[in-house]
């Protein structure tokens, strides 16, 4: 059976819309294969597809010279309405003037479908000229329901989780551990248990490598220090100042490599919640890894969860990512007064906030009377482990 991330079906409607499709996340999450995927599916349908690589340099520099030299390389009939597939498409000189050429010469004859590796090129690349013209889908590693049908547990990943059968919660747990242990690397979650540690290995050292060299960062060694740094620090504040006295490095540079890690959708910076309340908060931002297994790896502890001592830093990194899953970062917020009083995450939208702890029998429950004095209409809720996958 061929897997599909969950992104397959909820692209499915767009296809024949006129916006170009984007897709854009983490290297090795399956973006490439998805392409493949939505070229097949639009093949057996008839549609003329025709898929570019631009890693490759031919091609590379001859649409760099021109987007109309796409008609060289590929016998496009515009008599037709054409699906033009184009992967790594931030390596163009200008991807967003060439996006737009298409679109304003060719729309309803050439549909552009899209990936890109790093949100730093959407940055740095594109402009507002593609405003109204593109849609873009964010592609993370495997959330756990995707987790659960990458371990041929599909019935399962359909289930509402809170009406398991006793069995079922037996066969969630041990799986919600690994996930959280290894993470959720297509590559990694379909590997013996035996060599996922050497793909994770893989991934920080080869794909992250060319994040770094895209970025033309000079001195690779402070940028792996750092991640390492973050690794063993998730949860908590960061401060670029005390962070750039740690590494004997500018504060100019660790801010830049905290930008370019969030570009490259290895980490998360996220901001505190308030309500016009002077002197209330902390401005600084919490870190959390996109992927666990990632994490797992620079803080070189692959330990089973109840055995760490850092479990309740990656149970509330666990929950941070299953949040993401289901909302924009922006909307994800933590709440910490000036005296440390904190609560975990604030979704404001939705009057709700969590807490999570390990172990909910050492809540200490008048901790949180201030938060609630202050938010009343903001529902706390606690995370245990046994609560944690539900989300």
């Amino acid at each position: 059976m061929e897997l599909k991330r969950f992104a397959f079906s909820l692209v499915e409607k767009y296809l024949f819309r006129e916006e170009i499709l984007l897709f854009i996340g983490p290297r090795q999450v399956g973006k490439t294969v998805l392409l493949h995927q939505l070229e097949n599916s639009l093949k057996l349908q008839e549609y003329p597809c025709y898929f570019l690589n631009l890693e490759d340099p031919d091609y590379l520099s001859l649409l760099n010279k021109s987007p109309k030299n796409i008609f060289q390389i590929f016998p496009l009939n515009l008599q037709k309405n054409n699906f033009l597939f184009i992967d790594e498409v931030q390596y163009l000189e200008n991807p967003s003037n060439f996006l737009k050429y298409f679109f304003d010469e060719y729309k309803g004859r050439i549909k552009i479908i899209a990936s890109g590796s790093s949100a730093f090129y959407l940055d740095k690349k594109f402009k507002d000229s593609l405003s109204g013209r593109k849609k873009i889908f964010t592609l993370y590693t495997l959330s756990f329901r995707e987790f659960l049908t990458f371990k041929n547990e599909a019935a399962l990943a359909s289930s509402d989780f809170n009406k398991l059968t006793l069995s079922e919660k037996e066969k969630i747990n041990p799986l919600y551990l690994e996930y959280i242990t290894f993470g959720g690397y297509p590559k990694v979650v379909l590997s013996p248990l035996n060599e996922k540690i050497e793909i994770l290995r893989d991934l920080a050292y080869s794909y992250i490598k060319k994040d770094i060299f895209d970025a033309h960062i000079r001195r690779e060694e402070y940028f792996y220090k750092l991640l390492k740094i973050l690794g063993s620090q998730i949860g908590n504040l960061v401060n670029s100042f005390e962070l750039s006295k740690t590494l004997n490095i500018s504060k100019t540079s660790v801010d830049n490599y905290l930008y370019i890690m969030q570009k490259s959708f290895h980490i998360c910076l996220i901001r505190p919640f308030f309500k016009n309340v002077r002197k209330e908060l902390t401005k600084m931002p919490k870190v959390f890894f996109i992927d666990l297994g990632l994490r797992n790896f620079f803080k070189n502890d692959f330990r089973p969860l109840l055995e760490r001592d850092d479990k309740g830093q990656l149970l509330e990194n666990a929950v941070f990512r299953q949040l993401l899953d289901k909302r924009d970062i922006s909307d994800i917020k933590f709440w910490r007064t000036i005296d440390d009083k904190e609560v975990d995450f604030v979704l404001e939208d939705n009057n709700l906030a969590y807490e999570v702890k390990s172990q909910t029998e050492r809540i200490k429950y008048q901790k949180y009377q201030l938060f609630k004095e202050k938010y009343p209409d903001i529902n706390l809720k606690f995370i245990s482990l046994e609560e944690a996958w539900k989300l």
